[in-house]
């Protein structure tokens, strides 16, 4: 998180603290990194984006995108666009190098709470128990997913894999399996999948007990991963619909998971990273000795790094 002041300081102190950046004036949300490593951006509290470069010897502030009414919740970075999710209840498209937002994306009718991009299309999810399909060109909004009880959380895309007809795919999952598909998570304990081309329910994985926080997939995009409030991570069959297993050791909720290979790394508010094998399940590795719940994770060379708040 971050913290309210309005000063940069610089050297490294005792801790190995290198640098702290202080331009916003509330605390800081979330953080984007562009592909090239060049550009750092900050979504705060305080409403607004700041960008920062990345790549000096010393992080420079460089400009500040303001417009949004409330704070700030997510923010993407895609080559020189950036496109940030508000309270505000509204989605801007930023051109990094000028500064200027080029659209806002209007609709919701409460926060929106997570953004995606694909290609030409842009994601969004909120607590007014939808999400949208956005072009990313020109802001307008393509198609409504309707069908939730609560507010939706987490949202993945998933690109249709039009070489099934030649794999081992089941007659009745074909269906499915050859469209592009949005899953999203939702507070009413449940996750869906729904057919982009039409925005049809396709299947609702029930099972949990608390809210849908995170959610992932294998790297070949049949296996769903949900993680939640009931402390649990539940693995899924995406296009049959089928629950496979449960993984319930964490003693907290379960905040982000990603998936590395054939592993599955779950990060919880128990303070603990958890390594699971994903084929049978089993947690081959904890790590502990956090004080405070693990928000994130990095991977590098096969190691966990994760971060905190």
């Amino acid at each position: 998180m971050g913290s309210a002041a309005s000063k940069r300081r610089t050297g490294r102190n005792q801790n190995g603290l290198l640098q702290t950046l202080e331009n916003h004036e509330s605390g800081i949300n979330c953080m984007a990194l562009s592909s090239d490593g060049s550009v750092l951006a900050t979504g705060s509290d305080d409403n607004t984006i700041r960008l920062w470069s990345a790549k000096t010897e010393s992080v420079e502030y460089l400009n500040v995108l303001a417009g949004h009414a409330d704070y700030i919740t997510q923010i993407i970075i895609y080559e020189n666009y950036l496109i940030s999710a508000s309270a505000d209840q509204t989605i801007r498209k930023w051109d990094m190098l000028n500064g200027q937002c080029m659209f806002i994306c209007t609709g919701h009718t409460s926060l929106v709470n997570r953004i995606a991009h694909t290609g030409n299309f842009l994601f969004s999810s909120s607590y007014d128990r939808t999400a949208r399909c956005w072009d990313f060109l020109t802001g307008n909004c393509i198609r409504i997913f309707r069908g939730h009880h609560h507010g939706i959380l987490p949202l993945l895309f998933i690109p249709a894999n039009h070489d099934a007809e030649e794999e081992n795919t089941f007659e009745e999952e074909m269906h499915i399996y050859t469209k592009d598909i949005l899953i999203t998570g939702s507070q009413d304990t449940t996750a869906k999948t729904w057919s982009f081309k039409t925005g049809e329910c396709l299947k609702t994985f029930e099972g949990h007990i608390g809210a849908v926080l995170c959610m992932a997939t294998d790297v070949h995009g049949k296996i769903l991963f949900t993680g939640s409030g009931d402390n649990t991570i539940r693995v899924w069959d995406i296009y049959r619909g089928n629950e496979l297993r449960i993984y319930d050791q964490h003693t907290a909720a379960i905040i982000n998971i990603l998936v590395a290979n054939k592993l599955l790394y779950s990060i919880s508010a128990d303070h603990t990273v958890r390594c699971w094998i994903i084929d049978v399940g089993d947690c081959i590795r904890i790590y502990k000795g956090h004080h405070h719940s693990v928000s994130c994770i990095q991977l590098e060379n096969d190691l966990g790094m994760s971060n905190f708040y």
